[in-house]
């Protein structure tokens, strides 16, 4: 069973910087699209906003991070990064990393979808970020 665990959150001024880790026990699965998802108030859905498919290592971004954001994964060290700059207050939410088998997420990603809990098969618990204006 993999388990996500998420740090890196914090408090930030408009047009700062943060780097979210998220590190990941062993994922059985060649064939998965893990990366960051984020809600912005208790009981909505979770926003794909950055996600990477394990095949050619493919990246996806929600329309409204482009530019801003970018995600890696460290192999060797089992770590999934978000680098977020230029943050703006609106990003402002709880950031959780997040997996599922095959592509069929992060395609869902790039086309601005949300996700409830119940769609991936596994979570992290989230890191706040608060970007204060």
């Amino acid at each position: 069973q993999v388990h996500l665990m998420e740090s890196g959150g914090g408090s930030v001024e408009a047009g700062g910087s943060l780097r979210l880790s998220c590190s990941v026990s062993e994922y059985t699965y060649e064939d998965y699209c893990m990366g960051w998802f984020r809600q912005q108030a208790p009981g909505s859905g979770h926003e794909g906003v950055a996600v990477i498919y394990s095949q050619g290592s493919h990246t996806y971004y929600s329309d409204s991070v482009k530019g801003r954001f970018a995600i890696s994964l460290d192999n060797a060290n089992k770590t999934l990064y978000l680098q977020m700059d230029n943050l703006k207050p609106e990003y402002t939410g709880v950031y959780y990393c997040a997996a599922d088998r095959g592509v069929t997420v992060c395609r869902t990603v790039a086309a601005g979808a949300t996700f409830e809990p119940s769609t991936l098969a596994a979570w992290g618990q989230g890191t706040l970020v608060t970007v204060s204006s």
